[in-house]
């Protein structure tokens, strides 16, 4: 079976041919530990810090097996984490119902679909262009929440900044190659890590600050 090609450390088809893209996955479960140590009396952020965790396992296979079916285990479990949070967002801090907050999280595969394409017009962010739409959407919420929820609003932002740091790594991980034979996509698994947990860490300590209406 032919593997996928898509990163600057692997040289050939063996299992082993991206050790270092494959072993920093180990900083997903290891945010994921902590997160759940330090919320796992609140559903969604156990939920969160689970979902953290097959993050990292998904991303293990697809950079050990390198087959479609591993890049799928490895693009769900991202996906589902961000699903999960937007929901969890509307109903704490915005205090919406489940059907609102339905709506607004199914809204977000529209969102990431529609400005996707355009991110991939502008040099340098065509290689993440998928993930570019996610900490636009981070900010956007920070921005409104800046002054009801102004500690939500500052966790956001400094996530959205971790993100758009760890993504600058992922783009630039084939022209690295030359300079830095190992690339610098791991450098995208062990800051995305940092975010994800810093996403639950803010989830955790603003839970209590939603709105009766989203309880």
């Amino acid at each position: 079976m032919d593997r996928i090609d898509a990163y600057c450390e692997r040289l050939g088809p063996a299992f082993w041919a991206e050790p270092v893209n494959a072993l920093t996955n180990a900083a997903f479960p290891i945010a994921a530990w902590v997160a759940w140590r330090r919320w796992r009396g609140d559903p969604l952020c156990a939920a969160l810090a689970a979902t953290l965790a097959v993050i990292g396992v998904g991303s293990f296979l697809f950079h050990t097996l390198a087959t479609p079916l591993a890049a799928a285990a490895d693009v769900i479990p991202i996906l589902s984490f961000i699903l999960l949070y937007v929901w969890a967002a509307h109903r704490r801090w915005w205090g919406q119902g489940r059907l609102a907050a339905g709506l607004f999280t199914a809204a977000t595969v529209p969102w990431i679909a529609a400005l996707a394409p355009l991110f991939g017009l502008v040099p340098g962010l065509r290689e993440a262009a998928v993930y570019w739409p996610v900490p636009l959407l981070i900010l956007v919420h920070a921005a409104l929440l800046r002054r009801r929820l102004p500690g939500v609003a500052r966790g956001l932002a400094a996530g959205a900044g971790v993100l758009v740091l760890s993504l600058a790594f992922r783009s630039t991980d084939r022209a690295a190659c030359g300079a830095f034979p190992v690339g610098t996509h791991f450098l995208w698994h062990l800051l995305n890590a940092l975010m994800l947990g810093l996403m639950i860490e803010v989830l955790g300590r603003h839970g209590l600050a939603r709105p009766a209406a989203g309880r």
